[in-house]
């Protein structure tokens, strides 16, 4: 038995106002990682945003795990602007 072995897209987009998404769905990466840091599971998050699969919950935590300063820049940009807006 042979197994291949390939890299996998990470499932997020952005969309035309600059906010990343996880791919095919409305809940932003900010959402992911808020209730990721908040505790809760991949299983969880999955249960609270019907939309969401585990297979991309998982992934986009590992990407958030990978990349956490510049996930972190990016949070903070997106929090600066809501509180320009409000």
């Amino acid at each position: 038995m042979t197994i291949s072995i390939a890299a996998e897209p990470i499932p997020l987009t952005i969309n035309t106002d600059g906010v990343v998404l996880v791919a095919g769905t409305r809940v932003t990466l900010d959402t992911v990682v808020y209730v990721f840091q908040q505790g809760a599971t991949a299983e969880e998050i999955c249960l609270a945003y019907p939309s969401l699969n585990l297979a991309d919950v998982y992934a986009v935590i590992v990407y958030y795990l990978r990349h956490q300063e510049e996930v972190e820049k990016y949070l903070q940009e997106r929090q600066k602007i809501a509180q320009e807006v409000r």
